[in-house]
């Protein structure tokens, strides 16, 4: 139950960060080269608050930076489908494709290749969670981009596979401060290499655009530092569930602070995803 409440914490880290994503897009832009400004900015700052609480302590092994390499190319080529997808479908739809493939493809990899039991309480907890997401569908007359959108479902799900394959792996690697730090280096170099690159308008940055690169940072590394040390205890395929469901429920939260009144659908699907999480912890 200690690291459900673990877990829950990143819950809330993620429905948050969202908030500060919107803050950055309204502020600096939400194309490609907004997107790497934002993705660098966010992994210089996440290295270095993370080094800060680690002792400035980094470890290296051949297979923990081969991780981080494939960590940093599945972030781009998330951000890179998400800008496409965004173009061709509606915000409903995308966030759909985009949190069912974080809970999906974890969950299956989980049960298939390291043998998590499939257990009853999980799979009331995925039915419900799914049919959650899809309330939140609207509907759209725009029928094209299907590549970006299961590129989407695909890249955002990677995110959870990787890091339970490395938690998993019998190689030699660094801790899990370590990893999330080298991580985040391979990410600062891996977007300033693009950003040589990419052509787009180049705008400075102003203080709100960098307060909020600074306030969604901490919060992603943290939370992924965290959802790493859990899957040494929970299972795959019980803790993205958990965490899907769980940012649902903040972010509606959060948009009902913010004076952004959630609809119908979305409180359906809040009070959908709260009866997942309680199958997922209560029911055996």
């Amino acid at each position: 139950m200690v690291y459900y409440g673990l877990i829950s914490l990143c819950a809330v880290m993620f429905g948050t960060q969202f908030f500060f994503n919107q803050i950055f897009q309204k502020s600096y832009g939400s194309d490609f080269r907004a997107a790497l400004v934002q993705s660098a900015g966010s992994a210089l700052i996440g290295a270095i608050v993370l080094s800060l609480t680690n002792g400035f302590s980094l470890g290296y092994t051949h297979f923990s930076f081969v991780m981080s390499l494939l960590v940093a190319l599945n972030g781009k080529l998330f951000s890179f489908c998400s800008l496409k997808s965004l173009g061709k479908i509606n915000l409903s739809l995308y966030s759909t494709f985009s949190m069912l493939g974080g809970m999906a493809l974890p969950f299956v990899v989980g049960i298939l290749f390291f043998n998590e039991a499939l257990t009853i309480g999980k799979c009331i907890c995925f039915l419900f969670i799914t049919a959650a997401l899809f309330m939140t569908v609207e509907k759209s007359e725009k029928r094209s981009g299907t590549i970006f959108y299961i590129g989407i479902f695909v890249f955002n799900g990677m995110s959870g596979v990787l890091a339970k394959i490395y938690q998993a792996a019998p190689f030699a690697k660094v801790s899990a401060t370590e990893y999330s730090i080298l991580c985040a280096i391979t990410a600062f170099i891996m977007s300033v290499i693009l950003l040589c690159f990419v052509k787009g308008e180049k705008k400075k940055l102003n203080l709100k655009a960098v307060w909020a690169i600074f306030g969604s940072s901490v919060l992603n590394r943290f939370a992924n530092l965290w959802l790493l040390i859990s899957l040494a205890v929970l299972p795959a395929s019980a803790q993205y569930p958990f965490i899907t469901g769980g940012t649902m429920i903040v972010s509606t939260v959060i948009a009902y602070l913010t004076h952004q009144k959630p609809s119908k659908k979305e409180l359906i699907s809040v009070a959908l995803s709260f009866i997942g999480l309680l199958a997922l912890v209560l029911v055996p």
